[in-house]
């Protein structure tokens, strides 16, 4: 699997409240988190942190099974999702400097032909396959539930000035709903998650070309696109993840 992991504080914010990891775990399946915390008082950053430090130790502690099966990877991705929650909640719970504290969450869990994507919030996750992006995941935020009830165009949404207001997200409350569903990788597909960083400054149509050009290697995508966020403003954290299977047409990762 070729991997590429950036992350940049951007061109308005004094921290970088976004974290993220990928890794392979014992069993030879790939993991990517992206995270983006939010909360004063430079709580955001300790948010996403904590959040993916329990997310990857979950995973890491579990990954023993090497033929993981379709079902037994959801639960899994679930489950590490679910003690993040907790893990941010409890931390939240016992520290009035956190009160209030969250982060989004979006991650994947890769094995050949097939990814897991778990997400809550508005960080995403995208497909990109044969000059087509697809966005895998749904924004938990308040203008998506207006355009998905008819009040606000994608338009409108876009610009609202309630744009980033969540309606779930990791560590607010004890318990939260996870998206969790499975999509199928062929070995010249890409996977791409990121904050919102990425997707409020960048077109769709800038990260298929980005994500395309095959004179790139992945990390050269992934810094470019990083590039292009700031490059349109860099208002906020950028942080990108790109995920392929090694098949040889994209040089080394």
């Amino acid at each position: 699997m070729l991997t590429a992991n950036r992350s940049d504080i951007g061109r308005v914010r004094q921290v970088n409240e976004d974290q993220s990891w990928v890794g392979q775990l014992n069993n030879g399946v790939t993991v990517a988190i992206v995270a983006d915390g939010m909360g004063g008082h430079q709580a955001g950053d300790v948010a996403s942190q904590k959040a993916v430090d329990a997310f990857r130790s979950m995973l890491e502690q579990s990954a023993a099974k090497a033929d993981l099966s379709l079902q037994e990877g959801k639960m899994l991705i679930r489950q590490a999702i679910s003690q993040a929650n907790e893990a941010v909640f409890e931390m939240a719970s016992r520290n009035e400097r956190y009160y209030n504290m969250g982060t989004t969450i979006v991650a994947a869990l890769v094995k050949q032909d097939n990814a897991i994507i778990g997400h809550v919030g508005d960080s995403r996750a995208y497909k990109i396959t044969e000059g087509v992006i697809t966005q895998l995941t749904n924004d938990h935020t308040l203008v998506n539930e207006l355009v998905k009830s008819g009040q606000l165009s994608v338009d409108e949404a876009a610009h609202h000035p309630r744009r980033n207001v969540l309606t779930r997200a990791i560590g607010t409350d004890s318990h939260v709903d996870i998206d969790i569903q499975a999509v199928e990788l062929s070995p010249q597909d890409v996977l791409l998650l990121c904050s919102d960083g990425l997707s409020n400054m960048v077109s769709e149509q800038q990260m298929l070309q980005t994500v395309s050009a095959e004179q790139l290697d992945l990390e050269a995508r992934a810094d470019h696109l990083i590039q292009l966020a700031l490059h349109a403003g860099g208002d906020d954290n950028i942080t990108v993840v790109l995920l392929q299977e090694a098949d040889g047409t994209t040089g080394e990762g």
